[in-house]
């Protein structure tokens, strides 16, 4: 099996921040069969990897008392050559810096900013981590997308900040989507949103997971205490169906089309 192809500026890593981790890990193993090593408490403060078939393909860490009403939330990181001129280009073009540049030991360096649409979006500067393991099959993680509030402030954003080249997939009015790469190479998608994302709602990133079956992954999460936010609807792309994990995490899952169970 090859190890996905990251290139800089692709997604390479996601993680969760999770009110109870044991829940988590036990949800997310039922679901989608994942395995767990839990990182040093002194040198990573117990930060748990996912594996799937022994590959990593997420983390998962305790959200801290001091963050208040913040959701449980998926993050996505994208990957950059030089941490500390993307934190700067972050602050210059709309961003905000939310976690100054910090080396994970051995590991990696990592940031975290909110783009020029608000959102959430992580940077990782490899180290001995080079990202998952596993990308597009069933359990992992198979596709990276922005729901924008402001699509053109991050389309720039994500142009000068992390060097993507862009592909326009659709320009109208009712769908306006562009794609980090084109056509089988892309690798993230940045939508227009500023038509259904609720005012109370900030952009933001979702996290798809690949499944053999969207119908049966509804009803396996749902019998573990997930809820349906969106239900199961055919799309160009595939199956697709969004869930919010038992302590609110959202989370989507995408069976290709044609891929049977």
């Amino acid at each position: 099996m090859p190890m996905p192809d990251i290139t800089p500026g692709a997604p390479c890593w996601i993680d969760l921040m999770t009110s109870d981790t044991e829940k988590a890990k036990a949800f997310y193993t039922a679901l989608f069969g994942w395995t767990y090593e839990t990182g040093d408490q002194e040198k990573y403060g117990g930060y748990i990897t996912a594996s799937k078939n022994g590959k990593m393909v997420a983390g998962i860490m305790e959200k801290q008392a001091d963050m208040g009403a913040m959701p449980d939330l998926w993050s996505t990181y994208l990957r950059t050559d030089d941490i500390a001129a993307t934190t700067e280009a972050a602050a210059a073009n709309g961003g905000q810096v939310l976690l100054a540049p910090m080396e994970v030991p051995e590991q990696g360096s990592m940031a975290m900013y909110a783009d020029a649409s608000g959102a959430a979006i992580g940077a990782w500067q490899f180290g001995e981590m080079t990202g998952f393991e596993l990308a597009a099959e069933a359990g992992a993680p198979a596709w990276h997308e922005l729901l924008a509030k402001d699509y053109e402030a991050a389309v720039t954003f994500y142009q000068r900040v992390f060097g993507w080249e862009t592909s326009v997939m659709s320009d109208t009015p009712e769908f306006r989507y562009i794609t980090l790469g084109a056509g089988d190479q892309s690798k993230a998608g940045i939508m227009d949103a500023s038509g259904f994302l609720p005012e109370q709602v900030p952009s933001m990133w979702s996290v798809y997971f690949a499944v053999e079956d969207t119908d049966a992954s509804v009803e396996k999460a749902t019998a573990l205490g997930a809820t349906v936010t969106q239900p199961a609807e055919d799309t160009p792309f595939g199956r697709l169906a969004t869930l919010a994990d038992p302590t609110g995490a959202v989370f989507r899952v995408i069976q290709e089309l044609g891929q049977t169970a």
